[in-house]
């Protein structure tokens, strides 16, 4: 992202002498020229701002010309932070004014301005930027791919003749492509991150082409079974990936990174609704597009670097790798938790996103262009910022707290969304995104940190398996209840009861892992611990 350079005009009553001593002395300034004096940036600040000050003297007063400049380099979604660089530089010209207004008037010194929420806790390396980078680009990519069906499911029905019970049992069984994403997420820790990432973004493009062609509702089930393992490989491993590279300090927000790019990925989905009005045939152009997504494989492959963690790990010869029974003998406590959280929460995810655009043109009358626009006001904003606040406040304030909270406001609003109508639709919609999205982050990130490397794919993969059990579960009990119940709405909304328990059973049990580095939170099970008997399951005080 460039960096642009803004300025503020101050004028002081006192000689420029006394400016400059103020400056050099309460704000670490250098003179680099007669009058123009160089500030370092605030130390421990993200994004780092220099300040370079201007000095001029008229009639016994100064003015003082601040210039601010410096940025962030975050990839993919660096046009997302322009705003907020420019709120921080507003802030520290406006602190370097106040100090030296402060110290020519003896009065105390202002506090260091406060860190703009959304913004990095700590600085990115550039091989740092790029992992992060590749990973989003591969995760936007399969997370459009991944989405159509869910997006497209009326005009899919509509074309195919179909019921809402066919429908929810064709999604439901797509949700078995887990099953093969358990093999290509558990490969990732034996063979590395990178391949496992690159079989799901060429895997995703053939599945959407196999779904584009789909003869009827059947083949296009088992085309999506497999376009659901190559999304659910891709976006695992992924995160997992940025999670291991990640500064420290910043593993919840380099995540949020990974969700907007799945998010971006998701949004790009939506637009592709109206093409559902064209016809019986329309439906089949954005699995085109998902199609042609395979000229994307060349460019990740060049610059997709496996990550610095497991290239640490693959080196060494006493730690055994990716064995599915290390899961249970180390992280037992941890994963039955995780486990619980990933299934119950499933129960409703999955319904409440297979069935919202159903319920919005069956129950509510939207067209699919309706439901565009109406996905793009309450989806994108609301959910691009509930990433970025989510990731931010599960750094600073912790995993746990976070995760409890948003989830159970989340769960809360979205079951009244499909309870009501009106403009209540859109606020609930917005609320339950915007909540979704940092409860979300949270609890992914623990699924990762939780876990030691030389297992942290394979339990991902375990986790990933119990979620999709739970979605299928929630599909059939949605399906089969909506006419019992009055329609898909109100079955749906009965989904979601388990989540709210979750929400304030569950999640508070889980170890907080926030301020903490990897190693510390799971540290590596060699081979010399379990010669000696010792498989000892791994505890983090709360």
């Amino acid at each position: 992202m460039p960096r642009v350079a803004r300025s503020s005009l101050v004028r002081l009553a006192a000689p420029a002498d006394a400016v400059r001593a103020a400056a050099v002395e309460h704000l670490r300034a250098t003179p680099v020229e007669p009058n123009i004096l160089q500030v370092p940036p605030l130390p421990d600040r993200q994004p780092e701002i220099p300040l370079t000050l201007e000095v001029a003297e008229h009639d016994g007063a100064t003015d003082v010309t601040i210039t601010s400049s410096g940025g962030i380099d975050i990839p993919f979604f660096g046009w997302f932070f322009v705003p907020l660089v420019a709120i921080a530089q507003r802030r520290a010209r406006g602190y370097g004014a106040q100090t030296l207004q402060a110290a020519i008037a003896g009065a105390p010194l202002p506090p260091p301005p406060k860190q703009v929420v959304a913004l990095p806790p700590v600085a990115f390396t550039p091989d740092q930027s790029r992992l992060i980078a590749t990973a989003a680009a591969a995760t936007a990519v399969v997370a459009f791919a991944g989405a159509l069906f869910g997006q497209l499911n009326s005009a899919i029905s509509d074309a195919f003749h179909s019921s809402d019970p066919a429908i929810a049992n064709a999604a439901a069984v797509t949700r078995a492509g887990a099953l093969f994403a358990l093999v290509a997420i558990s490969l990732a820790d034996r063979r590395g991150r990178r391949k496992s990432i690159l079989i799901g973004v060429v895997g995703s493009a053939v599945a959407c082409a196999l779904s584009a062609v789909a003869p009827n509702l059947i083949v296009l089930t088992g085309a999506q079974l497999l376009q659901r393992a190559f999304l659910g490989t891709t976006a695992t491993v992924a995160f997992i990936a940025v999670v291991e590279e990640a500064p420290e300090g910043a593993r919840a927000y380099t995540a949020s990174m990974l969700a907007l790019a799945g998010g971006f990925g998701f949004s790009l989905s939506v637009v592709m609704l109206p093409f559902g009005d064209l016809g019986n045939w329309g439906w089949r152009i954005p699995f085109l597009v998902g199609a042609a997504s395979i000229g994307l494989a060349p460019f990740i492959a060049r610059h997709l670097a496996e990550t610095t963690r497991y290239t640490a790990l693959a080196g060494r010869t006493d730690v055994l790798r990716g064995r599915m029974r290390d899961v249970f003998e180390q992280h037992r406590h941890r994963f039955v938790l995780l486990a619980i959280v990933a299934f119950m929460t499933s129960v409703f995810n999955a319904p409440s996103s297979t069935f919202m655009n159903k319920y919005l043109t069956d129950v509510r009358g939207f067209s699919n262009s309706g439901i565009a626009l109406f996905r793009t006001v309450t989806t994108a904003l609301p959910g691009l910022v509930g990433l970025l606040v989510g990731g931010h406040l599960a750094d600073a304030r912790g995993r746990r707290p976070v995760a409890a909270i948003a989830l159970a406001i989340a769960t809360a609003t979205q079951m009244t969304f499909f309870l009501t109508g009106g403009p209540t639709l859109w606020l609930m919609a917005a609320t339950s995104i915007f909540m979704a999205g940092a409860s979300g982050i949270a609890l992914a990130t623990l699924d990762a940190e939780l876990f030691s490397t030389e297992v942290r794919s394979t339990s991902n993969a375990l986790l990933l398996v119990i979620g999709v059990i739970g979605s299928v579960a929630g599909l059939l009990i949605a399906g089969g209840l909506s006419d019992q119940l009055g329609g898909i709405g109100r079955s749906t909304a009965v989904t979601g009861v388990g989540a709210l328990v979750v929400a304030l059973l569950v999640v508070p049990l889980l170890p907080e892992p926030a301020s903490r580095s990897l190693d510390e939170i799971s540290p590596v099970h060699t081979t010399e611990r379990h010669d000696r008997g010792d498989p000892g399951e791994y505890r983090l005080d709360p």
